[in-house]
């Protein structure tokens, strides 16, 4: 980028940078990647807020960019996901610096993945209790069924992860287990976020929870939130925020529980996240019997152009189409 400032404006104001001194962290935001600092020049105060620079994109600098990468050390793996932390600096020094990067890694990947993380326009579209019985639920059906949530199995069952459980509660309906999602650096409480995993798996998503459901809703609820304010000091229930995703990444029912200043990205937006208390709520007023639920509902989301239920079903239906069920 480059600068119109005068040269000697520029000179001038670039020198006051080396003699900031410190005085006290004000804030740390967007997850870690934002200082708010208060110190001196001069004897003067001053407020340096330091923020991370966007990543070069030209390819020369990105196809250099993980033999740069130096002091890589693994948070955890299971089944093609593995993350890590790292370090940008290529100095070669063994003193401790600490990691500038979080780091996640799929592979192999599939083609899901790609068009998940890549670039594409977003759809709003809503989903009706005829749309979900017709075609969502034979989609995730055949999503289960391609062995999609093996890292979830791997967990639930002691096979893989088990030093990352912080928590866990036994049973085969009452069971789940709590444990750092891997977007989490795990140290910065200030950007908690964890996983709740529930043991049961008849529920896939939050469509399949009904009204007799709540008992067990608010059971869950109550133990993540005593177990996470326990885990982490100075950290309060009301602090902590709890939600589900719609439509989740993988379907088996999980909770995220974040800290209430985690800056809501576009996994907490409206079109993505759900309340799990405003799930209860909304459970505890539906009219009929336990067997009423969130079938019933509908449910407004948001779809990326490339993903599998914008191509395969809310597309079809927005051009007059009928989704070919048979190709899921």
């Amino acid at each position: 980028m480059s600068s119109t400032t005068p040269p000697d404006v520029a000179a001038r104001v670039e020198a006051y940078i080396p003699r900031f001194k410190l005085t006290r962290l004000l804030n740390q935001d967007q997850a870690g990647r934002r200082i708010s600092l208060l110190g001196t020049i001069d004897d003067q105060d001053a407020l340096l807020i330091a923020e991370r620079a966007a990543f070069a994109t030209d390819h020369a600098h990105l196809s250099t960019f993980p033999t740069s990468l130096t002091h890589i050390k693994n948070l955890g793996a299971n089944d093609i996901y593995a993350w890590f932390l790292a370090n940008s600096n290529p100095s070669s020094t063994t003193s401790p610096i600490p990691p500038d990067y979080k780091l996640n890694l799929i592979y192999p990947c599939t083609g899901k993945h790609i068009k998940k993380y890549s670039a594409q326009g977003l759809r709003i579209v809503t989903e009706t209790p005829s749309i979900y019985t017709s075609y969502i639920r034979p989609w995730i059906t055949s999503q289960r069924e391609k062995g999609t949530l093996n890292w979830v199995f791997n967990i639930i069952e002691g096979r893989t992860e088990q030093e990352d459980v912080i928590y866990r509660e036994r049973g085969p309906r009452d069971g789940f287990l709590l444990l750092p999602d891997l977007n989490w650096d795990r140290k910065t409480v200030g950007s908690l976020h964890l996983l709740g995993l529930v043991e049961r798996r008849d529920i896939w998503s939050v469509r399949d929870l009904k009204k007799g459901d709540v008992p067990w809703l608010r059971h869950v609820r109550g133990k993540l939130v005593d177990a996470t304010v326990g885990l982490y000091e100075g950290l309060e229930r009301d602090q902590v925020k709890l939600y589900v995703h719609y439509q989740p990444t993988y379907h088996h029912f999980h909770i995220h529980i974040v800290h209430v200043q985690l800056e809501a990205g576009a996994t907490q937006s409206v079109g993505k996240a759900l309340g799990l208390d405003n799930i209860i709520s909304t459970l505890e007023n539906l009219a009929g019997g336990d067997d009423a639920g969130m079938q019933d509902v509908s449910l407004t989301y948001h779809l990326g152009e490339a993903s599998e239920l914008w191509e395969k079903v809310f597309g079809p239906l927005k051009e007059g189409r009928v989704p070919d069920v048979g190709g899921f």
